[in-house]
Order: C-alpha cells, then sequence, then structure tokens
C-alpha cells in the first residue's frame, strides 16, 4: 500500500520538472522561427531588391551631376569688411566643403539620424530589423532611413509615401554609395538638408539660429542643429523652444551614448544656455536699403540666375560705420518723436477672463505688431494716470511710472478720446531708458535719410534710406527729391565767387520786396530765419548766420541763369533748379545723395566724383565676375577750380566753428569739420551737410507727405545731432586734416582772396543802396569783374527777366 500510495507523488513530479524544460523548448522554438522569418523577408528583400535593380536601374536618375555638386544658392551681399547685409533667393544655403564643416557637427548628425552610416552600405539593415521590432512591439514609432537614403529621397524623389517610391529611394541609395564616397554623401546631405526658416543645410542653419558661422557652434549648439531635420517646424528653436529643447538634450545623450562626446561634455552641454537669434532686427548691421538697391543693380546684369547661382557682392560700406550711422537716424527721429503729440495706441484687443486665454491672446497681438529694434510692443493689462501695466513676449511684466509716462499724457487724460485713451487691451510701444526703466512711445511718422561717402573717390561708408525698411521700402537718399532750403547756398556763394564775389564783399541784409509785375505772379517778400535784418555785413558773415537777403541779392548780382549753369558742376539737374531768384533760397528739389556728393567737391578741392556701391561680385567658388577700381582724381572731373573749393572750404569751416552749425567743431573738438545747416519755408524739411576731408556725409529730416515739422525745428536742431553722432564715431582714430592753400589765393589781413581780386578788383560791396529792393539801383558784376552800376529800370527788367526765365 504505501507503495503504491507514492506512485502518484513520483508523477506529479516528473511531469513538474518535464513542464520548464518543454516551456523553454517551446520560446526557443519560436524565437527561432521570429528570427528565421525576419532573415526570410529580409533575404527575400535581398533577392526582390536584386531583381527590381537589375531591371529598373537603368531607368534610374542620373547621379553623376551629384560629383560635383552645385545647389542653388542665394545672392548674398556683404559689406567692405566681409559682413553679410542681405540674402536674396528661394534657399539660404552655405555651400560648405565637407572638410570645413566640425567635427562635432558631423557626430551630432550622425549620432541622432545615422550612427553606422560609415560601416553599412546604404542601407541599414540591422536598423531596419530594429525599427521593425520597435514599431511591433508599439513603442515609439522609429524609421530605418539611413543618411544616404535621405539624400536619395531630397535630391531625387518625391515626398510621397508609397511603396514605388520606396523602392525607388532604396535602389538610388545603391546607386549613390556605388558612385560617390561616403564623404561626399555626407557633404551632400549637410549642406541640402531643409533646416527651417529658409535654411537649407547646416551651415546657413547656424547663421539663422545663432548668428554665427558654422565652423564656431558648441556641442549643445551643434545638437539643436542636428535636431531640425526631422520635422523643422516642430524642433525649430524660435517657434518651439520648449519642444527644440527636448529634443536637443535627446541628441546629446545619443551623442554620449556612441561615445562622440564625454560625459563631463555632455553635462556641460546640457547646460548651456543657448542665445537664439529670433527676430529681424536681432544682432545684425541694418542695411536693407543698400542690399535692395545693389540687388536691383546685379538683376538688372544677371536676371533671374541672380537668386540662384551663388553671387557673392562686395560693397563699400563700413559695417561699423552702417550701424553707428542707423542708430544715430533712429535716435535723431525719436528724440523728435518725443516732443509731438500722443496719436493713441496702435489697436485695442479684448482680454479674456482666463488668464491662459489672456496671454495667448497678447502673444497674437504681439505677433502680429513685432518689435521695431528697440521700440518694443506691449499690451496693456492695467492703466492710470500714474502707472501703466504692460505684458510684453513671454509672458514679461513692464511697469511704466514717473517720466516715462511723459511722453502720452494726453493718453492717460480723463477726457481722452476713445481711440487716445491708453486702457486695458491697448497695444502701445516701450523703450528701455538709460537709467534701465521703462518709457511709453509711440512708432514714428516723421521719415529721415543718411549717406556718407568718402570725397576722394565716391565709395558709400554708410547708407539709410528712411526709419524703417519694413516700414516704408521708399529710399528716401536716392529716391526722396526734397528742397534743401539754405544748405543749398554755398552753391550759389561758390558761383559767387567766379565773378568777382569774395569773402570780405559786404553785401547788405536788408528788405525786399517783388510785386506781381516783377514776379508775373504773386508778391514775394523774401525774410530771414529769425524775421529781422542787420544790414550790411561781408559774405562769411553772411553764409555764417545763413542770411536770406543776402543770398538773393547775391544770386540777383551774377543772375539766376548763371547759378543754374554752375550748380551743375556739383551733379545737380538745371531743370530741378528754375533759374529763379528762389534758388538762392534753395528752392529746388534734390536729394540726400546729390547733396553729400555735391558737398564732396568742396571736400576734394574741386573734383566731381561719381559715388558707388558695389566693389566687387564674385561666383560661389571666388571666382572674380567684375571688379570696380574708381579712378584716381584727375583734371578731367574737375568741376571747379581749386582755389574755388579752397575759399569755401575756408567760409563752410566758419560755419561749424561759430555760425547755424558751431554745435559742430564744439562736440567733435576738431578744427577739420565743415558743413552747412538747411531749413525750408516753414520747417518742412531739415537738413545738414557736412564733410572732414575723409568724409562727407548728408542728414534729412521730413514727412513723406510734406508739412510743418514745428516753428521751432530747424536743421540745427534736428538735423546736425545725428551727423555730429555719426562723425564722433567715424572720426575717432583719423587724424586732423589741414588744406593747404592752391595756387592763386592770397591771404590778406586774414582773409582769402583770388590773386585777381585782392588789391579791390572784385566787388566790394552789393545792395547798399537806400531801400534796396526791386526798383532800386543795384549791382552786377562788369566784364573785368569790377562794379557796374545798373539804372533803376534796367535792373527792374533784369529781374523780371529771371523770374521769367
Amino acid at each position: 500500500m504505501p507503495s503504491s500510495a507514492q506512485k502518484p507523488d513520483s508523477r506529479s513530479k516528473s511531469s513538474a520538472a518535464k513542464r520548464p524544460s518543454s516551456w523553454l523548448r517551446s520560446l526557443v522554438k519560436f524565437f527561432l522561427g521570429s528570427i528565421g522569418l525576419v532573415l526570410a523577408v529580409i533575404a527575400g528583400l535581398a533577392i526582390f531588391l536584386a531583381v527590381a535593380l537589375a531591371v529598373a536601374y537603368p531607368n534610374l536618375p542620373d547621379i553623376s551631376a551629384l560629383s560635383d555638386y552645385r545647389p542653388k544658392q542665394p545672392l548674398r551681399i556683404y559689406t567692405a569688411d566681409n559682413v553679410i547685409i542681405g540674402e536674396f533667393g528661394e534657399e539660404r544655403r552655405r555651400l560648405t566643403p565637407i572638410d570645413e564643416i566640425p567635427q562635432i557637427m558631423k557626430d551630432a548628425v550622425l549620432a541622432i539620424e545615422d550612427a553606422r552610416f560609415f560601416s553599412h552600405g546604404g542601407v541599414d539593415y540591422l536598423g531596419v530589423v530594429r525599427a521593425v521590432l520597435a514599431n511591433l512591439g508599439r513603442a515609439k514609432s522609429q524609421g530605418a532611413s539611413t543618411i544616404t537614403m535621405q539624400v536619395a529621397r531630397n535630391v531625387y524623389l518625391t515626398a510621397e509615401k508609397s511603396y514605388t517610391r520606396k523602392i525607388y529611394e532604396i535602389l538610388l541609395t545603391f546607386k549613390l554609395e556605388h558612385s560617390l564616397t561616403k564623404n561626399q554623401i555626407l557633404e551632400i546631405y549637410m549642406n541640402q538638408i531643409f533646416l527651417g526658416n529658409r535654411s537649407y543645410g547646416f551651415a546657413a542653419a547656424s547663421e539663422t539660429y545663432f548668428g554665427k558661422p558654422l565652423k564656431d557652434v558648441s556641442i549643445a549648439e551643434a545638437a539643436m542643429l542636428a535636431g531640425l531635420p526631422k520635422a523643422p517646424s516642430t524642433y525649430n528653436p524660435i517657434a518651439n523652444p520648449t519642444r527644440a529643447k527636448t529634443r536637443q538634450l535627446y541628441i546629446i545623450e545619443r551623442m554620449e551614448q556612441n561615445g562622440f562626446i564625454t560625459a563631463q561634455q555632455a553635462k556641460t552641454a546640457r547646460e548651456e544656455e543657448l542665445q537664439i537669434r529670433t527676430g529681424r532686427n536681432a544682432g545684425r548691421v541694418h542695411a536693407e536699403y543698400v542690399a535692395e538697391t545693389v540687388r536691383q543693380l546685379v538683376f538688372s546684369q544677371y536676371g533671374e540666375e541672380t537668386y540662384t547661382r551663388g553671387l557673392n557682392v562686395y560693397t563699400t560700406l563700413k559695417s561699423t560705420d552702417q550701424t553707428v550711422a542707423y542708430k544715430a537716424l533712429r535716435k535723431g527721429i525719436m528724440d523728435y518723436e518725443r516732443r509731438q503729440i500722443y496719436r493713441g495706441p496702435e489697436k485695442f484687443i479684448d482680454l479674456p477672463s482666463n488668464p491662459q486665454e489672456t496671454e495667448d491672446a497678447i502673444d497674437d497681438a504681439l505677433a502680429d505688431n513685432p518689435d521695431n529694434g528697440d521700440i518694443m510692443s506691449a499690451v496693456v493689462l492695467e492703466a492710470s494716470p500714474k502707472r501703466i501695466l504692460a505684458m510684453r513676449l513671454n509672458s514679461e511684466k513692464v511697469t511704466i511710472t514717473g517720466e516715462g509716462l511723459r511722453p502720452a499724457q494726453s493718453g492717460l487724460a480723463d477726457k481722452a478720446g476713445p481711440n487716445i485713451k491708453i486702457r486695458p487691451g491697448a497695444l502701445i510701444r516701450v523703450v528701455k531708458t538709460p537709467k534701465d526703466t521703462w518709457e511709453i512711445t509711440q512708432l514714428p511718422e516723421v521719415e529721415g535719410a543718411f549717406v556718407a561717402m568718402d570725397p576722394r573717390d565716391g565709395a558709400v561708408r554708410a547708407l539709410i534710406g528712411g526709419f524703417d525698411f519694413e516700414k516704408n521700402k521708399f529710399n528716401h537718399v536716392t529716391q526722396a527729391w526734397r528742397q534743401p532750403g539754405s544748405s543749398f547756398k554755398p552753391f550759389i556763394y561758390s558761383a559767387a565767387l567766379e565773378k568777382g564775389f569774395t569773402p570780405a564783399t559786404v553785401v547788405n541784409d536788408a528788405p525786399l520786396f517783388f510785386d506781381a509785375g516783377v514776379t508775373g505772379g504773386q508778391p514775394w517778400e523774401p525774410k530771414n530765419y529769425d524775421g529781422g535784418f542787420e544790414g550790411p555785413m561781408s559774405l562769411r558773415t553772411a553764409l555764417k548766420k545763413s542770411k536770406n537777403l543776402v543770398s538773393i541779392r547775391i544770386l540777383q548780382s551774377i543772375g539766376a541763369k548763371y547759378g543754374q549753369e554752375w550748380v551743375t558742376r556739383f551733379g545737380f539737374d538745371a531743370d530741378k533748379h528754375p533759374a529763379y531768384l528762389t534758388m538762392a533760397l534753395g528752392a529746388g528739389s534734390v536729394t540726400p545723395m546729390q547733396m553729400a556728393t555735391g558737398y564732396s567737391v568742396f571736400a576734394n578741392g574741386g573734383y566731381r566724383v561719381n559715388p558707388y556701391l558695389v566693389t566687387k561680385i564674385t561666383d560661389q567658388r571666388g571666382k572674380i565676375l567684375l571688379e570696380v577700381t574708381p579712378p584716381a582724381l584727375n583734371e578731367s572731373m574737375r568741376g571747379i577750380d581749386a582755389r574755388n573749393a579752397f575759399i569755401m572750404d575756408s567760409l563752410l569751416q566758419e560755419v561749424a566753428r561759430s555760425g547755424t552749425a558751431a554745435k559742430a567743431q564744439a562736440m567733435l573738438k576738431r578744427p577739420d569739420i565743415f558743413g552747412k545747416t538747411g531749413t525750408t519755408n516753414d520747417s518742412i524739411d531739415t537738413w545738414f551737410v557736412g564733410f572732414q576731408p575723409t568724409l562727407a556725409a548728408a542728414v534729412w529730416m521730413g514727412y513723406d507727405t510734406p508739412k510743418k515739422l514745428g516753428d521751432r525745428e530747424t536743421g540745427g536742431g534736428l538735423s546736425l545731432p545725428i551727423w555730429i553722432n555719426f562723425m564722433e564715431y567715424a572720426l575717432k582714430d583719423v587724424p586732423v586734416t589741414e588744406y593747404p592753400p592752391p595756387e592763386g589765393v592770397v591771404n590778406l589781413n586774414g582773409e582769402w582772396y583770388y590773386d585777381e581780386y585782392a588789391k579791390g578788383a572784385g566787388i566790394s560791396s552789393v545792395g547798399m543802396q537806400p531801400d534796396a529792393g526791386a526798383s532800386s539801383t543795384e549791382t552786377a558784376p562788369g566784364p573785368a569783374g569790377g562794379i557796374q552800376v545798373l539804372p533803376p529800370s534796367d535792373e527792374k527788367k533784369r529781374i523780371l527777366d529771371l523770374f521769367k526765365n
């Protein structure tokens, strides 16, 4: 009985012992079967691909051109010191040879895209198996495209997702691997791939997102860039900084796992705070007006190829001078804007009660009204006469109190109109003050222009065509025809020197009146700016004080027709300056570029130079297609006599020393400063044009639709400070220059004369008769440069002829 009782237990134990072994055998069989199935699939795939390759290979695209890879490259425009200021083309790309791509950038890309790139034959079969298993296991979906496969797809195929396209992709991959080296394939990939923001290739992306050349990227920056190929819009550090950071950290981890970086390097990279280049104003040289001008010039020569053949255009601009000019003009315009009446918020938005919805609404409003340089946009959350609380991008809150509210007091008053009232939901503009506080402001309506050039050869060193290119693309330097006002007087004085006038010639600053019978239209009674008269004074004093009546008498004496012909020597158009006496007050039309060119004739000793912007054009490989060398100054370029230029320099130096522009020499603390202010009737245009022997510059301010700037606004108050701010930097290391007296001039008692007029042969005085005017006896130069007295009737007829010429 005992033995028989034990038998069941023995059988039970035997069965229990056999069950694990059976289970293990089943599991092994399953895995062996799975592996066999995978191997069979791979073998079948290999056979299929071999057959497909034999059949389809002859029909695959010709890839021989890739051995000399030349993708579309944009037009790039540079300053003289190689700073990029413009890029035009559908694709931003900077072709970079593989040897010039930093190793850390290549490692970051390989770590995330294709770690076995240098060991597989184009299709990574282990990667395919790994992706299949991951996808079957419902893990995060994985792709199996190698870098070679991506090149095949990006260069030759569409983005269509189909088995046919995938087969062609694999076949092209084999062909690429057979025809090109691994480095050639990697070079194409790293230059061809789209990385967002119109950037193709990692070199272009580095400049787009970090504002630096690819050779200077850190491990952290390389990892951020390497995350872009998967989905440029999703992992864009500008549009989606949070997702971009998450992917960057994953890539850093992959780089460490693959042995590309050490654990310490990975830790440092994870902790590095990246400076993303956001917005159109972020840390670049603002030369948009120059870039557009150059683009038009190049397009007229090369047509549509301008945007694809990788042309590089080098300009005469100095990047530092351009930046200083940009800031100086904007500061001058904003200083004027602070004195204007507040025009109200730019728009109003509804603020939801839900805090998150409020932030979203504000973000949308700020995106539609982005910052304009240092003039930033914000939405008001709270407003009272003593305090404004507003929100900027990224939920940054700013508080404005005290003096920061002064520019917008009218918008905070209880009786402010609905379009002026600053209230919650109002979109306003704010700026940071030098004291690190906030101030409310507004985008200006007034415009301005600045241009500086080297008077010795015409090279343009800085050009700002307006306050903001995005707001107004009209280039005021070259396209705005405005009245120059008193800044035009030096050209009339220059003409007078050739007719016997000297700096010591005395002219009467006394009233003039021209009735309708003389003018042929409305009566004209010109005035000085201050409304007063000072009587007899020398030409030197009259130009220094910018006396209108003296200028009219000078032009009246030499003849308006002669004056009209004379100003063409400086580059002005005769038809823009009708031969009327009003020409003496700058009633014609000029551009700021013409004014800078005209004053350059005084600055360089009398030579007419043509302003130019482009020095060289090269193709994508650096071959020079065009090179510009300006001619050296020679007599064929002479506009006025050297002694005329020398004496005019003396007069313009006086203006900058003790006249309407005395602030120039006082602020710059150097004697070699010359120039003239200009303010037109009703202060519609204000100017300052001046020079140092190595640099001439013109500044203009006014409204596009002409209107008064203000009763107290003048060229000396508005335009001159901009010129001084620029010259203070531009002339910092330039030695003081003195003009040597040319042959044919002599100094008597501290004044300069032409030799032939030094002993009284020139005109000694004009308009000295009582009640000088249209009906009085006037003087005019005689045949030998002396004085002849015209009877009143002849004088009236001559003036009438001037008005009706």
